[in-house]
């Protein structure tokens, strides 16, 4: 299973927007994350998101980008902000039959389900950046062993979309 993690982008300050929804630059961060995914053959089964306004427009922006359909982003508690990562994990594990998978969610919780795939406890640390994107690959889950194929930041991710 591929599966990609990608923090959601700025978002807007909470007088602005109540429901703290992407920001002007946030739109544009995660629509290029989006296009460097398409350029370098993402394409997915299934995307979760987390129901913060946030991450739903972080999963549309980039589900749009790579031809995804807009009906089939499953909103899921199991990705939130404060999830734990075994419960992200068991999400994943129940998806019957995807093999690529996105999840766009938050902070520490996408940071902390690479660390649970990637190795028991929280040994292993990547280091998220709003609009990043990290692919692990795994053979099955639950695992520690997954492999970390690539982690790009934003400005990486503009420079291959442009």
């Amino acid at each position: 299973m591929e599966i990609y993690l990608m923090q959601h982008g700025p978002a807007l300050p909470k007088e602005q927007d109540p429901e703290e929804g992407l920001g002007p630059e946030g739109e544009a961060r995660i629509s290029a994350s989006g296009q460097a995914l398409k350029k370098m053959g993402a394409a997915f089964d299934m995307i979760l998101s987390s129901p913060k306004k946030r991450s739903r427009q972080t999963a549309a922006i980039v589900a749009q980008a790579v031809g995804f359909p807009l009906e089939k982003i499953i909103e899921t508690k199991k990705v939130k902000a404060m999830a734990p990562p075994e419960e992200t994990v068991q999400a994943l594990s129940e998806l019957s039959g995807a093999q690529r998978v996105l999840i766009a969610g938050h902070l520490p919780s996408v940071a902390e389900v690479a660390s649970f795939l990637l190795t028991e406890g929280s040994k292993a640390t990547v280091q998220f950046e709003m609009g990043g994107c990290c692919r692990i690959d795994v053979e099955e889950l639950p695992t520690h062993s997954g492999r970390l194929r690539w982690y790009l930041t934003p400005a990486q991710l503009k420079l291959i979309a442009s």
